[in-house]
This record gives C-alpha cells, structure tokens and sequence, in this order.
C-alpha cells in the first residue's frame, strides 16, 4: 500500500526517528503503525527514539572562514551533556555538519540534515545514547569587505563578523570582544524601536519615578535610555583588551567599520529541564535495561 505523508509524520512523532527509517518500517508493515514501532524496538533502533524527547542544551559551536576571507559559517550542534560535547565522536560529527554546510553554503537545518547527514546524526545517538541536533546555522558572506570571527576556548561561545577595512588580527580582537560582552547591536540607532519602548516602560516603573512630575520623569528617563543604549551597543562598549577606548575608537584607530556580526552561545534560549543527579541516574539505569 502508499504510505502517506501524514502517517510517515505520526510515526515520526511517536519515536523520534527520522523520516526515511520510518517510511521503511511502515512500507514493511503495509502501513501498520504500530507493527512498525514494534520492529524498530526488535531491531533497537528506538534507542534513539527513547533519547529524542530529552532536552539537549550543551554542545559547542564551530566555525569555518573562506580562504579568501570572504565567507563564514557559524553553526551550534547540541548534546544532552557536556562530557559527550567532548566526546572525539561528537566532534567528528560537528566538523561533518560545518564542513557540508560550508560547501554547499546551506544555512536551512532542515534541508541541510534531509540526507546522509541525518543518518550519521541517528548513528551517533545510537553510539553514545544521547539526543543529538544541529540546532541552527548563520553565514556572512561580504563584498566589500572581510569576514572574521573568534571562538572561545571551551567552544560554547563562537562570533562571526564582518568588517571593512583593518586586519584579521583587529577582527579577532573585536569578535573576542562580542563574545565576552554580549552586545545586542553595532551602534545605538540600530536598536529596534520596541525594544527601547520596552525598557521606557520597565523605567517609568521603577520605584523612584513615583511620584514625580512629568518632566523630571522624562528627563530622567532620556538619562536612562541612553545608558542603556550605550551598554547595549558594540561601538560604544569599553573595549575589553583596553577599557580606556571605546570599541568604536578601537575599530576606528585601526582602519576599519564594523558592518555586521553574529553570536551563538551554546544553549541559549533552551528551556534546560532540572533533575536531580539520583533521577536521573535511576532513569538512565532503567533505560539500559530495555
């Protein structure tokens, strides 16, 4: 019988699986969902199934910079735990996912991991027991100037970032700088509109505006916003190797404008579920007797 999109997803859904090894096992049952789950549990392959709900927020990042300096990639692949992040296969894996990405310059994960990649990604999770993802991908590719970019020692914070003008050495300098401070955007105009109406809100809140008149409330507020707008962006930030200059100075003294850059910390944004170590360590003795 067809095998139906719809169905191929429910079974999907229901193990974890991906989309090619789920379209076998339902071809081999005629389309019998629950035979299938039955087989791919004979045949183990719902080890990583089991693993596929679980939260996977450590990991590292990686990077890859054309020759000509043209074109990054930076791309965030995520593990449940940091020692399988250290793991030699893990990494393996990582620099297969940066190096396929780079080439055919794919930043869609989903279109990225459609093919051999996906398998390689369900081999893993067999191997080492733990859910795996590529969780997202961002290029720079420039015309007119140059792409940079500095990852931190431990792996889990990397930076891409494009300049004109200056040198690989200042680029590194300042892609160091973004991922130790955090900035949200290049230069304050660059701040989104709701973003600033947010935090007037959150000012106008605070306890020692009660009270006050308006005008004195909106002079105080101008204060406020632009510290906040000068905390918040790249140029205006002291600069972490000589706090005595701005980053904007830095830049400037050495040739260059900063035209874009991107950070990815690994696990931001990801709810990380909280267990404790005894739980966990039942669940995991559990699970290795299925």
């Amino acid at each position: 019988m067809a095998i139906s999109a719809s169905l191929v997803k429910e079974l999907r859904e229901r193990t974890g699986l991906g989309m090619i090894e789920c379209k076998k096992a339902l071809k081999a049952t005629d389309g019998d969902i629950e035979q299938a789950i039955e087989n791919l549990r004979k045949a183990s392959g719902l080890k990583a199934a089991k693993k596929a709900g679980r939260t996977a927020a450590e990991g590292i990042v990686a990077v890859k910079i054309a020759d000509d300096g043209k074109y990054g990639m930076l791309v965030e692949v995520n593990s449940e735990t940091d020692f399988v992040a250290r793991d030699e296969n893990f990494g393996s894996f990582v620099q297969l996912v940066t190096e396929t990405a780079f080439e055919t310059r794919q930043t869609d994960v989903a279109a990225l991991m459609s093919g051999d990649l996906e398998s390689s990604r369900e081999a893993l999770v067999q191997k080492i027991g733990e859910n795996i993802g590529v969780r997202r991908i961002v290029a720079i590719e420039s015309s007119d100037g140059a792409v940079g970019s500095y990852v931190h020692s431990n792996n889990r914070i990397g930076v891409l970032i494009e300049m004109k003008g200056g040198d690989g050495e200042l680029a590194k300098d300042i892609a160091m700088h973004i991922a130790a401070v955090n900035p949200r955007v290049i230069s304050p105009e660059q701040m989104p509109a709701d973003e600033v109406e947010k935090e007037k809100d959150i000012i106008k809140s605070q306890p020692d505006m009660e009270g006050k008149p308006d005008n004195i409330v909106e002079k105080m507020m101008v204060g406020r916003i632009n510290k906040f707008l000068k905390e918040n962006s790249l140029l205006e930030q002291p600069f972490v190797k000589n706090p005595e200059v701005t980053v904007g100075a830095h830049a400037k003294a050495g040739g260059a404008e900063v035209l874009r850059f991107e950070r990815y910390e690994v696990g931001e944004g990801i709810e990380k579920e909280e267990v404790d170590f005894a739980t966990e360590v039942a669940q995991q003795v559990e699970a290795s007797k299925s």
